[in-house]
């Protein structure tokens, strides 16, 4: 707990100095809170490990977690937390890199679930008016019907809210062109720590608003008179001591605060203009920005906009020394570029290693060690062509850069930008325990000191042994450098520590800012008096006292107190007392490191929190939920696995319900998330290790073994499907679990293996056929849909293949989803011995459910490791995947049509990067493809199936069907067997009988 400094002289600048240490926050602050407050209040165990770590290197346990439903909650909580001297701490997606969204005992406020509306929009004028929780990607999205945008784009911009931002005072890669969030800010709400709310605005200095506010004796006129006092003693230190730079966000905005009407400010487009008027002004609101909730909680905020350019164009440049792109820099922008970005060797090279990112990275020569990329906008350049010839001329044909790429078209752009963005993730999903963390990677100096400030970070680095990749954004002299060190060692944390002190002295030294971007939090707060002297210093705490009498509002962030300074070395999420139990697993683990580590990869970023793109995550999508995120799974199994929550706390029947259960297996973490957590691979095993300890249920078990009752169930049919609909079976389905709401697959009487063999087998001889393939069918298939069986053997048929169906062990798809890992790796065993010797021989193996394709391609690796899985996994194909991998239907005849299909993909093929076969298959036969950029359906086997998740189910596939109908198609088309039977009112069919609609 944080109050304010006890040794500043009087009351009336610092608050009460002679206020006790608080004592644990009483027990009956979580009843008042519920009493008084509309939204959620949680103070369980689980919500407190879920809210105890942000996208930062840092973790602190609060007391709880409130979920405000709008301002007059956020209020309510603030009184109830000033009653019970709780301290408080508003937070947005938890996305921040600094810790400013973790705090020790505090009750956080949640805006992101429920105040996420834009309240009021004026394009004329270009402003808009939004709550805290809005997604920045959803208000551009609302903005584009009239070509407008909020300026300031962080690359977390698909799950960061706006009211972080505000509390951040983010900006991104464009900055160049418009600045930071606090020339966007013109009003806000706010709620002091108090219950006191306030409407922060421009109001000209000693007019009649003004005169009006400070005439009354009450908190807002103590506000109003004290930042003026405070912006006038002290002109001459913020004159010397703030950064002159595009890019500064450490500190409180005392030189933004107060400002004359001859002042340069950002206009509608982000162009500097003049105010004619001469006269001064104050805006409250410009403190709130980059207070990082240390002042009050911004309720709402009104925001001007720019308009979106038309049209861009992108340059890369490539260097042969980093020193020589920095020295470009300040000559690049010159040229007016809307965004000036670095890359270098170390990103290139793990790009290339990547199988996600290789292919961006392609492009770029060998030799490139540094590449700087510049963006050009048609608002700034008539020409844009002409505006790319001019910075080649300048930069390789006269210049030190030896070779460029040129991109005009928005798809070559995005994956230029998608390389640069990637630096990140490629770096944090590093091996082992030393990661590039951190802690001074958006450190800014001026662009033109830029190449002198890189030759003295690489001594430091030097100095400290150690190394570091260097990118983002250098037209604004910032430089995300992370230094690779092991914090989990007490070296490693003094490392982190001494690494600070020369960077912020080397910063100083170049007249710049410890940071450009991120902000203070955890990592940098200590370094604010070192940067802004004492006089500031003393100033800021007495503006915080002023705001927050107590200190509550988010203590030991941007401010401290001096008997409890903030310390970097502290509440450190992995640390020297870190430890993590490492069970024994059935699946190998080897290529993750270890079960711990595949769960430590988890760095908290919230990519998992989007929800307009990808697969990842489909249960938080619906639910909004945290704990439903890869990020709060992989929070709740690292605090099992460390001892914050109690080891055996995994084989729990709450851990299972609440944390896994909901994870739907679908597989997008593995390629979503940055750093590749596979959470599903994690549910597995641990689910495996329930079942070991404490049984399993019947209805698992009745879905692990569908391989087996649908073999019976076709055997019997018909019998066996009027016995599904006797009545009291339905009874009996929710007596195991089974949702009564849904249909029970309906079996086949004759199963495809058995047509297969009816119709004689092969018909493509194999001394004439062009390939030979294993086509495996799954159960579904083979006693559900033979139908998407037969057209799969006419359509690889028809492509001259010599297709034989195997006598095989089924997949162990369901087993395997189930948790029943011996199951699972048994019939992996038999499969790769039976598979493997023949793909030696030249076969392929199909399979026509993406899932068991999958299965295959992936999970066999993990369940029996060796050459001959791996011979298997690279050799097993889902249908449409073997016909585009391998140009089987070029040999194929297809019937014209202009029917329009729109194409949902599974989630296991997206995981894969499998799922664009399908598609392209789809559009050489003819259709017209709508691939749905769709997520998980909703069913993922037997998930939908279960009572408890029927709803849920639904709302997931809700989502999906509001896609299909978006794309206005004719028909739909899905391979997953779940899919088909999540969409039944839409009459889906497997791509592969649209192919064989087809074939002449």
């Amino acid at each position: 707990m944080s109050s304010p400094p006890a040794d500043t002289p009087t009351e009336s600048s610092t608050g009460n100095a002679d206020r006790p240490q608080r004592a644990d926050v009483s027990a009956g602050l979580e009843s008042a809170l519920r009493s008084a407050c509309d939204g959620d209040v949680r103070f369980d165990e689980y919500t407190r490990v879920l809210y105890a770590t942000d996208g930062s290197i840092y973790q602190a346990t609060p007391a709880g977690v409130v979920f405000p439903r709008d301002a007059d909650d956020v209020q309510a909580a603030l009184e109830v937390a000033a009653e019970h001297d709780a301290d408080i701490l508003p937070r947005g997606a938890g996305s921040s890199l600094a810790g400013q969204t973790v705090g020790e005992d505090c009750v956080v406020l949640d805006c992101s679930r429920h105040m996420d509306a834009v309240l009021d929009t004026d394009p004329e004028a270009k402003r808009v008016t939004v709550q805290p929780g809005v997604v920045q990607d959803h208000l551009d999205a609302h903005l584009a019907q009239w070509d407008l945008k909020f300026a300031p784009d962080p690359a977390s911009s698909n799950r960061a809210t706006i009211g972080g931002g505000i509390g951040n005072n983010s900006t991104g890669a464009h900055s160049v062109r418009y600045g930071i969030t606090d020339a966007y800010v013109e009003e806000c709400d706010a709620i002091l720590a108090d219950g006191t709310r306030i409407h922060a605005r421009e109001i000209e200095l000693d007019g009649p608003e003004w005169e009006e506010i400070v005439s009354k004796d009450d908190r807002e006129a103590d506000l109003y008179r004290t930042v003026r006092a405070l912006v006038e003693d002290n002109a001459d230190e913020i004159e010397a001591r703030y950064p002159k730079l595009k890019r500064s966000v450490s500190g409180y905005n005392l030189h933004e605060v107060v400002y004359s009407g001859e002042n340069e400010s950002v206009d509608g487009n982000g162009s500097a203009t003049a105010n004619e008027d001469d006269a001064e002004y104050v805006n409250l609101a410009k403190l709130f920005v980059g207070a990082e909730g240390t002042l009050g909680v911004v309720v709402s905020a009104t925001l001007s906009l720019v308009s979106l350019p038309e049209q861009t164009a992108v340059a890369l440049y490539c260097f042969s020394d980093l020193v020589d792109a920095m020295e470009a820099v300040p000559e690049a922008l010159e040229f007016d570029p809307s965004a000036v970005e670095l890359m270098d060797e170390e990103v290139f090279r793990l790009a290339r290693e990547s199988s996600e990112y290789a292919k961006y990275a392609g492009p770029i020569p060998e030799s490139a060690t540094a590449a700087l990329m510049l963006e050009f906008d048609s608002e700034l350049h008539g020409d844009l062509e002409a505006a790319v010839a001019q910075t080649y001329r300048h930069f390789v044909h006269d210049g030190v850069a030896f070779d460029s790429i040129e991109a005009y078209h928005e798809d070559s752009q995005a994956d230029l930008w998608k390389l640069r963005k990637a630096a990140i993730p490629l770096l944090m999903s590093m091996d082992g325990d030393p990661k590039p963390y951190p802690f001074i990677e958006d450190a800014t100096v001026p662009p033109d000191e830029l190449a002198e400030y890189v030759q003295g970070f690489e001594g430091i680095l030097e100095a400290h042994d150690t190394s570091a990749a260097y990118f983002a954004h250098a037209g604004s002299g910032t430089l995300h450098v992370r230094p690779i060190l092991n914090l989990k060692e007490g070296e490693g944390v003094e490392k982190m520590q001494s690494i600070a002190e020369d960077v912020t002295s080397l910063v100083l030294d170049h007249h710049g800012s410890f940071s450009g971007e991120h902000g203070d939090g955890l990592a940098r707060t200590q370094f604010n008096p070192k940067m802004y002297g004492p006089q500031l210093w003393a100033a800021f705490k007495q503006l915080k006292t002023t705001f927050d009498p107590d200190w509550r509002m988010n203590p030991g962030k941007v401010v401290f107190r001096d008997d409890d300074p903030t310390d970097m070395r502290e509440n450190l999420r992995y640390g020297p007392d870190y430890a993590s139990l490492e069970p024994a697993t059935v699946q190998d683990f080897s290529e993750e490191g270890s079960f711990s580590h595949l769960v430590e990869l988890c760095n908290g970023c919230g990519t998992c929190r989007q929800t307009d793109s990808d697969v990842m995550c489909p249960s938080y999508r619906a639910t909004k939920e945290e704990v439903a995120t890869t990020r709060g799974r992989a929070n709740l199994l690292r605090a099992a696995i460390s001892g914050e929550l109690p080891p055996e706390e995994l084989y729990t029947e709450r851990f299972q319900e609440e944390v896994l259960d909901l994870c739907l297996g679908c597989k997008g973490c593995q390629s979503d998330c940055p750093t590749g957590v596979d959470l599903a691979k994690l549910k597995a095993e641990v689910k495996h290790q329930y079942h070991e300890r404490a049984g399993a249920s019947v209805r698992s078990r009745l879905f692990a073994e569908f391989d087996r009752l649908a073999k019976v169930g076709s055997t019997l049919a018909p019998v066996s499907n009027r016995l599904l609909n006797l009545p009291g079976s339905s009874f009996v389905a929710q007596k195991l679990g089974i949702s009564p709401e849904r249909d029970l697959p309906t079996f086949a009487s004759r199963s495809f293996e058995s047509w297969f063999d009816a119709r004689g087998g092969p018909q493509i001889p194999r001394e004439e056929a062009a390939a030979e393939v294993l086509l495996v069918p799954d159960s579904f298939t083979n006693y559900v849909s033979p139908e998407v069986g037969h057209a799969a053997v006419a359509v690889l048929e028809a492509a001259q293949v010599h297709v034989r169906v195997p006598d095989a062990e089924p997949s162990g798809r369901p087993a395997y989803s189930e948790g029943f890992l011996d199951d699972a790796r048994e019939r992996a065993e038999a499969n790769v011995a039976q598979f493997a010797p023949h793909v030696r021989d030249g076969w392929s193996v199909v399979y026509l459910e993406p899932s068991d394709a999958a299965m295959v391609q992936d999970e066999y690796r993990d369940l029996c490791p060796g050459e001959e899985a791996n011979v298997l996994a690279a050799n097993a194909y889902g249908v449409c995947e073997y016909l585009n991998a391998t140009g089987a239907d070029d040999r194929i005849e297809f019937e014209p049509t202009d029917e329009r299909v729109a194409y949902h993909g599974h989630c296991n093929q997206k995981a894969l990067g499998t799922a664009g076969h399908a598609t392209a298959v789809l559009d050489r036969a003819g259709y017209d493809v709508a691939a749905l950029d769709s997520g998980c359906c909703g069913m993922a086997g037997s998930f939908g199936y279960h009572d408890e998740h029927y709803d849920l189910s639904q709302d997931i596939a809700d989502i999906l069907r509001e896609q299909i109908s978006e794309a206005d198609a004719d028909s739909v088309v899905a391979p997953g067997g779940s899919c088909r039977s999540q969409l039944s009112e839409q009459s889906p069919t497997h791509p592969i009988e649209k192919l064989a609609a087809l074939v002449r």
